[in-house]
């Protein structure tokens, strides 16, 4: 583990090792506690935002519990699902914690020392706090990238300033000095590196990522302007950011410096291999007419508000990620920036009604929107009244609902949990997760599905299974069928149901056994008496 602890020390430091090894040792035995404990407390619910209470107060050193966690994560092989489940929680909730405290510290600079990379990396990092993204790494690519520049801007010019090693302190005062940067730059950029803005995928979360744009090398205009803008600066040339509609742009100046003249400034089209654009050539470029202020220079904030409001609108359109990460974590972000919005506390408020999570939470915020805007009460008082019923309900569940096969109103239930299904009519291969004797849902849902064209119609056992392109579905038992050729669904939720996957089918976790007590020795009949006859 040590090349991954080595940058909380220093060569300096006179360091006790054997008690640095003895704090590693008792903060892996914590985190090992702790996530050993979330199956149990927080099988039947989502982790509630009190749940992690107890690693706020941590007795010991972060880093060396991140680093169990990783350890639990990284495990080889199909078992631990359930540790590894939680443990990942845990870290997404730590880091995010972190990274969230490290934004607020960013946004109260002065804005002279709030670098647009840093801020673009801070949010990639909320977005993907399990990945390994550090300004660090970004900036050395960037850096990378500069030399680069640098390299074709010696063949044309020797005696550039940017060629000097102090270059970037001192901006370049000359406009046709300037000029030769940025035609270095677009030559290495876009003609040796080969960045583009990706027209056929724009919109890709991945594009609004800065780790992700050096890696993939294409972006949107606004992940690419980014970079763009850090080099030219790096270099000396004073670009800055402009809050264009529909297409993010920088502008450079050809007049006085600090002009409010629009037709002072070239507009330059990250996006668009760099393209110089007049202001005449910004409206063909949107197909409208726009006032001089969408002109104007922008804040590192507001472009990290643009950031983060492009991240919000995907996380909208998102259809198939059903815990809504990304929507989650871009609000949080947006929040984080301008806590008083009522719009964006709002649709926080009825995406977590909506998901049936964290109604203590709702609630705070409610009360907050009331607080800022006492003419939102009826949508308030509409969320209140059906958040404080939820928390009712909760507390009326006695507990888990134990299902016996033995029972007869179950003897019609063919498959058990742990199973690996085929869908017939979809084809999408799925693992059963729990079941029911028969349709449970509501007439609404039933009319809709059109369960009654079913030859047996909801009067047959359903399903609950978890589907491999990451959604939880309810079949009818006439439409499912052993698979054939049985392997791993790479779904999110996998590990809090189950604790290893065998090669055939999974194993119930403690928590899921408890609820289907006699499943696990019929699905091990079923997969020898499958799977052992020579079909596999």
């Amino acid at each position: 583990r040590w090349p991954s602890l080595l940058k909380y020390y220093s060569h300096s430091d006179g360091v006790s090792w054997l008690e640095e090894y003895k704090a590693r040792h008792n903060a892996g035995l914590e985190a090992q506690r702790i996530v050993a404990s979330f199956s149990k407390r927080f099988f039947s619910e989502h982790v509630p935002c009190d749940g992690f209470s107890d690693i706020e107060t941590l007795g010991c050193p972060s880093h060396f519990f991140e680093d169990e966690l990783m350890c639990i994560l990284n495990m080889e092989g199909r078992k631990g699902l359930t540790w590894k489940y939680y443990a990942k929680k845990i870290l997404y909730f730590l880091r995010q914690q972190n990274i969230l405290k490290n934004l607020k510290e960013y946004l109260q600079r002065p804005t002279d020392r709030q670098s647009f990379l840093e801020g673009a990396v801070l949010i990639d990092q909320y977005c993907n706090p399990l990945s390994d993204i550090c300004l660090k790494s970004v900036q050395a690519q960037v850096d990378d990238i500069t030399d680069k520049v640098r390299k074709v801007l010696r063949t044309k010019n020797p005696r550039h300033p940017s060629l000097a090693s102090k270059a970037g302190e001192v901006l370049i005062p000359e406009v046709e000095l300037q000029r030769q940067v940025l035609d270095a730059m677009n030559c290495v950029l876009y003609e040796q590196l080969k960045y583009k803005g990706n027209e056929l995928d724009y919109y890709n979360s991945l594009n609004s990522y800065i780790h992700q744009v050096l890696i993939r090398r294409t972006g949107i205009p606004i992940s690419l302007s980014v970079l763009y803008l850090t080099i030219a600066r790096q270099l000396g040339v004073k670009l800055e950011p402009v809050n264009f509609p529909s297409h993010f742009l920088l502008r450079w100046c050809q007049g006085k410096e600090g002009s409010t003249d629009i037709f002072d400034y070239t507009y330059i089209d990250a996006f668009g291999k760099g393209k110089q654009l007049t202001v005449k050539e910004c409206e063909y470029l949107i197909g409208h007419h726009v006032t001089e202020e969408f002109y104007g220079v922008v804040t590192s904030k507001e472009v990290l508000q643009r950031m983060v409001g492009n991240l919000l609108n995907l996380g909208k359109r998102e259809s198939t990620d059903q815990s809504y990460q990304l929507l989650r974590d871009s609000l949080d972000l947006y929040l984080a920036m301008y806590p008083d919005n009522v719009q964006h506390l709002m649709l926080q408020a009825r995406l977590y009604f909506h998901l049936g999570i964290w109604p203590e939470k709702v609630l705070d915020i409610l009360q907050h929107i009331q607080a800022l805007d006492p003419s939102q009460h009826g949508a308030v008082g509409y969320l209140v009244q059906h958040t404080l019923e939820h928390i009712e309900r909760r507390k009326e569940e006695l507990g888990p609902e134990v299902k016996h096969r033995s029972d007869e109103k179950h003897k019609e239930v063919c498959f058990s949990i742990g199973l690996i299904m085929k869908h017939k009519r979809y084809g999408y291969n799925c693992v059963i997760y729990g079941w029911d004797p028969a349709c449970m849902m509501g007439h609404e849902w039933i009319r809709n599905m059109n369960v009654h064209s079913l030859p047996h119609g909801p009067h047959q056992p359903f399903y609950n299974v978890l589907v491999e392109d990451g959604s939880c579905r309810y079949a009818a038992q006439e439409n499912l069928e052993y698979n054939s050729e049985p392997r791993e669904i790479p779904h999110p939720d996998i590990g809090r149901y189950f604790s290893e996957f065998t090669g055939v089918h999974y194993l119930a976790n403690t928590e899921l056994e408890i609820r289907y007590p006699e499943d696990l020795e019929l699905t091990r009949a079923t997969v020898q008496k499958i799977y052992s006859s020579g079909k596999e």
